[in-house]
């Protein structure tokens, strides 16, 4: 008996709890919390900004019915992420985490000049970019991450290299910061970088001077 009472309460206490819940807030007035805050971290304050706009331009949407992929439709195409993580903080926050794309070099394409990120994407020139190297020529941007992946492999140091030429055949140079330029085959190697490398750090060279490293296991002196 003492039980059954019980059940009653706590059926009657539940009622009680629903009926409460509907007549205070009205039926026709039910509706999920607005997104009110957006945190964004891993971005300069004015590239925040735009990012944040972007977002909010999808509307009047909330956290809990948001389209998730307006939003990596938005993330995907900004040239300034490598990546992110997106997570929602109920009932009314959304927490972005960037890693910015590491700037490698410029270059010029149509006459107006971009940045090319590590993420394969262009962005305009409007960061701090005084020592990246200058590409010229109009390389596939996969073929130049290409290129500076064995780079970044070989014993040649990014940091020293001014400036890039590509060829049509596919063949690169690079000029040094010290006015050296390394001429390389269409088939350039890790190897064949290693043994610029090792020349030139066996070898006092005058400024200005032409490796012509294009012959397999061969090195070929220019003024």
């Amino acid at each position: 008996m003492h039980q059954r009472k019980s059940k009653k309460i706590i059926l009657y206490f539940f009622l009680l709890f629903l009926l409460g819940s509907i007549n205070n807030i009205g039926l026709n007035k039910i509706q999920f919390y607005g997104l009110d805050k957006i945190n964004i971290k891993g971005l300069k304050d004015i590239d925040k900004k735009l990012l944040l706009d972007n977002i909010k331009s999808l509307g009047s949407e909330n956290l809990f019915l948001i389209n998730g992929n307006k939003i990596i439709e938005i993330m995907d195409s900004n040239s300034l992420i490598e990546n992110y993580i997106i997570f929602k903080k109920y009932p009314s926050t959304l927490n972005i985490k960037i890693k910015q794309t590491d700037f490698l070099a410029k270059i010029n394409l149509q006459n107006h000049e971009y940045l090319i990120g590590s993420n394969g994407k262009l962005s305009k020139i409007n960061h701090s970019n005084e020592n990246l190297p200058y590409i010229f020529g109009k390389p596939e941007i996969e073929e130049f991450l290409k290129f500076k992946k064995i780079i970044d492999f070989s014993k040649i140091s990014y940091k020293e290299i001014k400036s890039f030429y590509y060829f049509k055949s596919g063949r690169w140079d690079i000029e040094l910061k010290n006015n050296i330029l390394i001429k390389l085959s269409k088939e350039y190697t890790k190897k064949s970088l290693d043994n610029v490398f090792i020349f030139l750090s066996q070898n006092i060279l005058s400024k200005s001077m032409i490796i012509d490293a294009r012959v397999s296991n061969q090195i070929i002196l220019n003024d």
